[in-house]
């Protein structure tokens, strides 16, 4: 290693010969790029000068001192990592440190991205964990369905906890299909995969199926937890199914688990939606922690039963114990104003969410408010109301007063609402009924035999009605023109003999022959 102290300058030309750099330092030492020693310097400065050895070199200047000690103390760092000279290509990292950071920073996009870019390489069952837990959270399903694809592309062998991963990113994205698949496949079912499947057919509209998975769960001795009974109680609600909901509320109480908001509120729900008032309050009065979710549960249950004066008075007292309302509790507050023709109240409550609370009216509250004027017969109003709204082009405000004008005869306000109701949603079956009604409760039938082939032409299809029934444990459901029903022909022949029995009172009902559901 050359070594000098010297403060002189030897710099060759502007377009040097040499083939080496030196670099001297005022009081410090001169440094070769073959063999770098110590450095202390704040300021570099470069001069020209002729030397018999034609070489470069720097004395001190304040004009390029950052630059220069950036440029030294990075070769003196890859001087120590032994990579100064050319080195081969590196073998490429795994990309687990790099997924997992991005998994916790929340840059869920990013890491499956990267995940796809690496598929040369191997990642580790952690980070595939975390990477569908991230999706799950954020109910990014299609992301997690992306990173279970890289898995079979890989060749990777997912463990019976990955499985179980993989069974709660299907079942709740709907796609039950995959989910009976991978639930099949599990060596051991345990109550998380059962609660993601009771969870997922609930979700998906097969009520009796997750009740069917919940029994299966009892008779293969698992305990219930608390995921599971917010589920039953939510399938019981649908089924309106009294009997099975009090008897997965007997579990509850045996089981001695610990309050949950979330399971107390789909309790409440689940008494008054199968009709038992009386029982849904005294569940409401027992529970320990009382918060917004459960007040308007409670409250919720009795607008369902058009107890108006009661969803008031629930709101009232929730507001004295010190809950602070929030957007759901005055939406089913206007629903019950709206029944119970209540227009100024509804106002009010409608005023008070931003002046009181500060809470930003959405489409749903503007949908109610036209719904209370539009019930009370104050269609121009409702009218106004949603024009001069920031939510008019919120498909269900429309709704709202299409429906109004069916029911009051307004022919020229059906024929607007329609119009722009059909702009923003094509699609909706259910309103392109009301719209035909409206025209024919106006005597218009020609008018509303044309919106139902524009129905038809748009292939667009109305969910059919239907009622059920419980009977001893087992519920019952009946649909127009339905002949599946196990006891369908002596369920009609009841039905003619009722018919009868009314004809005999001089009561002519309407339509007699499709007036039975099946």
């Amino acid at each position: 290693m050359f070594v000098s102290k010297q403060r002189t300058l030897i710099s060759s030309s502007l377009y040097p010969k040499s083939h080496s750099w030196f670099i001297t330092f005022s009081s410090s030492f001169s440094i070769t790029t073959r063999s770098v020693s110590m450095v202390s310097t704040q300021e570099l400065n470069w001069e020209e000068s002729e030397s018999d050895s034609s070489e470069i070199h720097a004395l001190s200047s304040p004009k390029f001192s950052c630059k220069a000690t950036t440029i030294l103390r990075r070769m003196l760092s890859e001087k120590r990592i032994h990579s100064f000279q050319v080195e081969p290509q590196r073998k490429q990292k795994q990309p687990d440190k790099t997924l997992q950071g991005l998994c916790i920073t929340g840059r869920l996009k990013e890491a499956v991205g990267l995940l796809w870019r690496s598929t040369g390489s191997k990642v580790e069952s952690k980070t595939y964990c975390m990477l569908l837990q991230e999706c799950i959270q954020r109910h990014e399903y299609t992301k997690g369905k992306r990173v279970h694809a890289h898995m079979v592309v890989v060749g990777f062998a997912p463990s019976e906890y990955l499985k179980v991963k993989l069974l709660i990113l299907y079942a709740l994205s709907g796609d039950l299909q995959t989910g009976w698949i991978l639930f099949r496949g599990l060596q051991s079912k345990g109550l998380i995969s059962r609660n993601a499947m009771i969870s997922g057919c609930v979700k998906k509209g097969l009520e009796q199926e997750g009740l069917f998975m919940y029994y299966d769960m009892r008779y293969c001795s698992i305990v219930p937890d608390q995921y599971t009974f917010s589920s039953v109680f939510r399938a019981c609600s649908a089924l309106a199914s009294l009997e099975h909901g009090m008897r997965a509320h007997a579990v509850l109480i045996k089981s001695c688990l610990t309050s949950n908001i979330r399971v107390n509120s789909a309790l409440v729900d689940m008494y008054f939606k199968c009709s038992s008032v009386s029982d849904g309050y005294r569940a409401f009065d027992q529970f320990a922690i009382r918060n917004v979710v459960t007040w308007t549960s409670l409250m919720s249950g009795y607008g369902y039963h058009g107890q108006v004066s009661e969803v008031l008075k629930c709101f009232e007292k929730m507001k004295e114990e010190g809950c602070r309302p929030n957007s759901v509790t005055f939406l089913v507050v206007l629903t019950a104003c709206s029944h119970g023709g209540l227009v100024e109240e509804g106002r009010e409550h409608f005023d008070s969410m931003k002046r009181d609370y500060g809470i930003e009216p959405e489409g749903q509250h503007y949908a109610a408010m036209v719904d209370i004027l539009g019930r009370a017969g104050r269609l121009q109003e409702a009218y106004e109301f949603v024009v001069k709204s920031p939510c008019k082009k919120h498909a269900p405000v429309w709704g709202s007063l299409l429906g109004a004008c069916r029911n009051h005869g307004n022919v020229e306000l059906l024929e607007l609402a329609a119009t722009k109701y059909f702009e923003l949603d094509p699609t909706n079956g259910g309103n392109y009924v009301v719209y035909a009604n409206g025209y024919a409760s106006c005597g218009l039938l020609d008018a509303a035999s044309k919106v139902r082939r524009r129905m038809e032409n748009a292939g667009v299809k109305k969910d059919p009605g239907y009622s059920q029934i419980e009977l001893q444990g087992q519920v019952h459901k009946f649909m127009r023109n339905d002949t599946s029903h196990r006891l369908s022909g002596k369920i009609h022949e009841k039905v003619q003999e009722m018919a009868s029995l009314f004809m005999d009172v001089d009561y002519y009902p309407d339509d007699l022959d499709t007036g039975c559901p099946l």
